[in-house]
């Protein structure tokens, strides 16, 4: 374990983080991807099911991000203090929280199958194919959970490579296993869409026995002793403390773009298809954004901790460069060839056309969005998570939702996507400020601090 983002030219250090992230991100995207692809050939009711599922496991997913965004934060700034020892009680109570966490879900999930899956609105000819899937899934919580809080730790400490190893790794077999458990190739057993949920929890198992074997045996980050009780307890409410905000903004997005759906739905499938495609491609748009947000986090934190309040502001600086620069780039490069890209997933005129309104207007912003998961996850970083979770819902649910149903009524379905343009620019803005303001207002309380303690 070395403070190894405490040193050394920060723009190298945020490129050497952001790249592994990159591949990684897109190993993610390209597992889910064949998931679907390869469950859509079973049939109908087997694509249902999985769709049904989706909104459970990223609701699920969400929380084991926040977790994972809460022992980040704390080990990034142990390891930033130098105290060796505090950094593997952290680490190793963190994976303890995720084993409490995980015996929590399971138990509830298994039990409310049934009228969960019933109440979001599957069907007698669904649900058994959802109960096939889910409860396989449910078991092996376990392999999702830990894995997301132990690569969080790898990634405290400087190391986004190993982490992203293992995930295109995990994500390979993961593409592997599909066809053979879902089909029954090469001897395989035929197991439909109980194949494509085994597929997964086997690749996840993979990416539990790495990460702990690195967090062991590569970065000395596990503890030998048995927790003590009180000590536990205290380091899963600094955990928490971060973890549960960050899973609540995660599970903002996924709740508001499904009200956004819904209102799009009223002006025909045809704007519900376009807006979809149109999100596909932002996704990919997006991934070095998202790859940046996700390395600035230890970079904060471990800089944090070694009193490096230059090397935070400095690297924000170059990070908000970054994503205007980057934005810029995406939204002349969708305006000119958005059009063609739509073309890729539908040959519908209308569709078409929809997608490629989106893909004029909303990129425009994209670096202001940038900005605002760059900002969220340094808040994170610093142990301050409701800066996070209040830009988040301001974006949501004070400007883009309320702003879509008012441009949609002047404007049509092109109203919605200026909203989302709309709400980006005015929360990047706060994100600017609001990061800005604390940073000032945080070190010169610890200089405050320093001072009376020196008298």
């Amino acid at each position: 374990m070395k403070q190894s983002l405490t040193e050394g030219a920060i723009g190298q250090r945020l490129v050497k983080l952001t790249l592994p992230m990159v591949w990684g991100i897109l190993a993610i995207v390209a597992f889910n991807l064949a998931d679907t692809y390869y469950v859509g050939q079973l049939g109908t009711n087997e694509l249902a099911a999985m769709s049904f599922t989706f909104p459970v496991v990223m609701t699920l997913g969400s929380l084991a991000m926040g977790l994972g965004i809460g022992a980040s934060s704390i080990i990034a700034r142990a390891i930033g203090v130098g105290d060796r020892s505090r950094v593997q009680r952290f680490t190793t109570n963190s994976l303890t929280l995720g084993v409490v966490a995980v015996a929590l879900l399971a138990s509830i999930g298994l039990l409310t199958i049934g009228p969960l899956f019933t109440a979001l609105g599957a069907n007698e000819a669904v649900l058994p194919y959802v109960r096939q899937y889910m409860e396989i899934w449910y078991f092996g919580i376990v392999f999702l959970v830990i894995p997301m809080i132990g690569n969080s730790a790898i990634r405290a400490a400087g190391d986004t490579v190993t982490p992203s190893l293992i995930m295109i790794f995990a994500a390979g077999i993961n593409i592997l296993l599909d066809p053979l458990l879902i089909f029954g190739v090469a001897g395989f057993p035929e197991l439909g869409l109980a194949g494509a949920a085994w597929a997964t929890l086997i690749s996840r198992a993979i990416t539990l026995t790495a990460s702990l074997c690195v967090l062991k045996f590569k970065e000395d980050m596990l503890s030998s002793h048995f927790p003590d009780l009180e000590e536990t307890l205290w380091c899963w409410r600094d955990i928490l403390s971060v973890g549960l905000p960050a899973a609540g903004a995660s599970m903002i997005t996924p709740i508001s773009i499904g009200i956004i759906t819904g209102l799009l739905a009223s002006y025909g499938s045809v704007a519900v298809a376009g807006f979809g495609i149109a999100s596909r491609i932002e996704s990919f748009a997006m991934i070095a954004l998202m790859a940046l947000s996700a390395s600035i986090g230890p970079f904060v934190g471990q800089n944090w901790g070694a009193k490096e309040y230059g090397r935070v502001a400095e690297a924000l600086k170059q990070s908000y460069i970054f994503c205007l620069g980057w934005g810029l780039l995406m939204a002349i490069a969708l305006a000119i060839f958005g059009t063609q890209l739509a073309t890729l997933f539908n040959d519908n005129g209308e569709v078409v056309r929809i997608a490629a309104v989106y893909l004029l207007f909303v990129p425009v912003t994209y670096g202001a969005s940038g900005i605002i998961q760059v900002a969220s996850s340094a808040f994170n970083a610093l142990g301050k998570p409701i800066p996070a979770i209040t830009m988040t819902a301001l974006r949501m649910f004070v400007f883009y939702i309320p702003l879509a149903y008012l441009g949609s009524r002047i404007f049509g379905v092109a109203g919605v996507f200026v909203a989302a343009t709309v709400s980006n620019a005015l929360v990047g803005i706060v994100a600017f400020v609001w990061s800005g303001r604390t940073q000032k207002k945080l070190i010169n309380c610890m200089d405050m601090v320093e001072t009376a303690e020196c008298n």
